[in-house]
């Protein structure tokens, strides 16, 4: 649990240029990182940078996500290890989506069959 604890705690604005890099190292813009996670949350584009100019932990921009996507369960599959369907804390299970979505954009995935 301790593992977790740190991983909640980590600012939102500490792992989301990691996601923008990730992705642009396979051609894919910022605007469809971005599209990816505001669907995955419910976040306007200002509501998801206030979050990274506020340095909101990834439990804070969970809890604070105006709509979950009722559809996030649907994200499955295998990211850094882990498989996203088999975590049971939800919230580390939303942090594990949102990598498995970003990680499919890097991977080239259409934008479409990925907000699923």
């Amino acid at each position: 649990m301790a593992t977790n604890e740190r991983v909640f705690r980590m600012p939102f604005a500490g792992v989301y240029p990691m996601y923008l890099q990730k992705a642009a190292r396979k051609g894919r813009s910022t605007d469809e990182v971005d599209a990816v996670i505001r669907w995955l949350t419910g976040y306007d584009a200002a509501q998801l940078q206030a979050h990274v100019d506020a340095k909101t932990d990834l439990q804070g921009f969970f809890a604070q996500a105006p709509a979950a996507e009722a559809n996030a369960a649907k994200v499955t599959g295998v990211v850094c290890g882990v498989r996203v369907e088999a975590v049971e804390d939800p919230l580390m299970r939303q942090i594990r989506a949102m990598d498995k979505l970003v990680d499919e954009l890097a991977k080239g995935k259409a934008l479409e069959k990925i907000l699923r």
